[in-house]
């Protein structure tokens, strides 16, 4: 059963909406005046940066929400009404997951390792990193990675960092989450362990 972005539950059908209020002509939230600005957010009008912006009534703070269908992740703040905007990368088609997570680990530079799944999927690519790869710049879980867990499983998925901008607004991973390495960082040292994470229904 599918439920809106202001009455979230612990579901795996999630429809979003538009968490999003106040959405200005070209896309992006209408932005904080630069003595309005609390919670530390870079002011460079870069669109890829993080965002004070307005969210749906009812959202709990503390949570994440990810919005594949607009390549949005918000993270909800204790003012009632308002969230900091991340842009993200999604995974593409068949590989996107929907569902209600938590952040069961944190690890900074983290090592990876493929799924026995993405080997079988893409062997030619992936089986050379069977063993895995230490953390550092070229690895592709970033700077920072949250460990999705449904309850004390691990889902194997993530929201981690990418030294690749490029892929942030479109639909290209395995199924992760990513941002930019700098606002990986950024999102990091905010969210603690067993914080709520709602994947939305993709339909794009």
């Amino acid at each position: 059963m599918a439920v809106a972005a202001g009455r979230a539950a612990a579901q795996d059908a999630l429809d979003a909406g538009p968490l999003e209020l106040e959405v200005t002509p070209g896309g992006g939230a209408v932005a904080p005046a630069p003595e309005a600005n609390p919670y530390g957010l870079p002011m460079d009008g870069n669109p890829l940066s993080p965002t004070l912006v307005d969210v749906q009534p009812g959202l709990a703070p503390g949570v994440i929400h990810v919005d594949p269908n607009r390549f949005r992740l918000y993270w909800t703040l204790p003012e009632p009404g308002k969230a900091i905007r991340y842009a993200v990368g999604i995974g593409r088609r068949g590989l996107y997951e929907s569902g209600t997570f938590r952040v069961g680990a944190k690890q900074e530079w983290p090592s990876w390792r493929p799924t026995d799944e993405m080997i079988e999927r893409d062997p030619d690519h992936y089986a050379q990193y069977a063993d895995g790869m230490p953390g550092g710049p070229d690895n592709p879980l970033g700077a920072r990675a949250l460990y999705l867990y449904r309850g004390n499983v691990d889902s194997y998925l993530r929201i981690h960092g990418t030294n690749a901008p490029s892929t942030i607004g479109t639909a290209v991973s395995n199924g992760c989450a990513r941002l930019t390495n700098e606002y990986i960082v950024d999102l990091y040292r905010r969210v603690p362990m067993d914080s709520q994470v709602f994947l939305y229904n993709r339909f794009t």
